[in-house]
């Protein structure tokens, strides 16, 4: 081969940091040793690779061509020496994991119990996310293991539980005053509380936003606190309002239809032939918790 997988990484920062003395100080190296290698690079395969674009340099068309290509080999290269890591150390000293914000708090503890029994060694970093934010985590390296709302694409995984979401105001809200089957004209005019997406990547809304006016908040937790005030409606986890139900704080509302839907969440490794053996016992833990979670709510 003519080229190296290190004048490739050396290209990508040169493009991701805008020019040759940003990349020299991401990787480490002196200055002229990055010009040096990219000099290289276009003279080995006789094309140019960059351009001057003002302060900033940017690839030429046959650079963009060639460097997404080698961005697979460098993906590739990586994961390898990932993996090779995890094989010299054995356990992982710490391990990031990204959680969808409608993981049931029992699946969650009862994962992150078991885990404590078996994997003393090893940090957890947990993050909390909602919708996209787990698409985050994982296309941005940031967790190991991520509990999603759905499989993000070019990842693989496993269906852990659903979840119902249920139509809900608290007793007095003018909504349950109407009398009858509500339709979504009844709906349009009322305050509807929602959550935001904790994604930055490829944000997304979920559910009916049919609401004139609508609150966004960041925790289910807030949520759920403003509809039991009578400040809104929405739809919430079950879950999350058993109580609120059996005491009667909150109410289903009596939607012709749409009164309760329904959401699933995902298993998700980031490098499944690379997890290491913390990362694996964390996810065969969560899978044992949401099977007995939903035996439970079999029941």
């Amino acid at each position: 081969m003519k080229t190296t997988l290190d004048q490739w990484q050396v290209l990508r920062t040169i493009v991701e940091e805008g020019g040759f003395a940003q990349a020299a100080e991401k990787l480490h190296r002196s200055q002229s040793s990055v010009s040096y290698a990219v000099a290289r690079l276009q003279e080995q395969l006789e094309v140019a690779l960059l351009r001057q674009d003002g302060r900033r340099m940017r690839l030429t068309g046959e650079g963009e061509v060639l460097l997404r290509e080698a961005a697979e080999l460098l993906r590739h290269a990586d994961r390898l020496e990932r993996r090779a890591g995890s094989l010299r150390r054995g356990w992982e000293p710490e391990l990031k994991v990204a959680l969808d914000s409608l993981l049931p708090a029992e699946v969650m503890l009862a994962a992150c119990g078991d885990f404590a029994g078996h994997c003393r060694e090893t940090r957890l970093q947990l993050h909390e996310v909602v919708m996209s934010g787990a698409d985050d985590a994982l296309y941005q390296g940031d967790a190991s293991l991520a509990v999603a709302g759905r499989v993000p694409q070019g990842f693989l995984g496993d269906w852990l539980l659903d979840a119902e979401f249920i139509a809900c105001a608290a007793p007095g809200h003018r909504l349950h005053a109407l009398g009858g089957e509500l339709d979504s004209e009844r709906l349009r005019g009322e305050v509807q509380v929602v959550l935001r997406d904790s994604g930055i990547r490829q944000p997304r809304d979920e559910g009916w936003l049919g609401a004139h006016q609508r609150w966004t908040v960041s925790q289910p937790e807030t949520g759920i606190a403003m509809v039991e005030a009578g400040l809104a409606f929405g739809w919430l986890a079950r879950h999350r309002i058993r109580r609120q139900l059996a005491e009667g704080s909150l109410k289903p509302l009596p939607l012709k239809s749409g009164a309760v839907r329904k959401a699933s969440l995902h298993l998700v490794l980031a490098e499944p032939l690379s997890a290491g053996p913390a990362c694996l016992y964390l996810a065969d833990a969560l899978r044992r918790a949401a099977a007995d979670w939903r035996s439970g709510c079999a029941q």
